[in-house]
């Protein structure tokens, strides 16, 4: 059974780097069928798209976020982070690590839960002094 679980800070100042955490288990982020994505939700808002890595590590970004943004992994720990700099308040948003099954889809496409679909449970992220 694979699980994703997101970690990381509740609560971050304006103009600070937001960093998150997603350990994934029962499967390598290494398997090469699969990529590995954060994406948020602000609050009243939809879902809303951050980036994500490849089974290769190659890394892909939002055009709207991509100048704040970078994603990387550690192998040995099985685990991608996100750190999205210079937030403000409109970055307070429910963030998901995900993974989906390869090919990608295009920045217009929110993947579903479902078969070979997995979500982490979510982590809350405020923005304020």
């Amino acid at each position: 059974q694979v699980q994703l679980q997101e970690s990381g800070p509740g609560l971050v100042k304006p103009s600070q780097t937001l960093s998150l955490t997603c350990t994934v288990s029962g499967g390598s982020i290494t398997a090469n069928v699969y990529y590995w994505s954060w994406i948020r939700q602000p609050p009243g808002k939809g879902l809303e798209w951050i980036g994500f890595i490849g089974y290769s590590g190659s890394t892909y970004y939002s055009p709207s976020l991509k100048s704040r943004t970078s994603i990387s992994r550690d192998t040995s720990k099985n685990q991608f982070t996100l750190q999205l700099s210079s937030v403000t308040p409109e970055d307070t948003a429910v963030y998901y690590c995900v993974r989906d099954t390869l090919p990608f889809r295009g920045w217009g496409y929110i993947p579903r839960r479902g078969p070979d679909v997995y979500w982490g449970q979510g982590t809350q992220v405020t923005v304020s002094s």
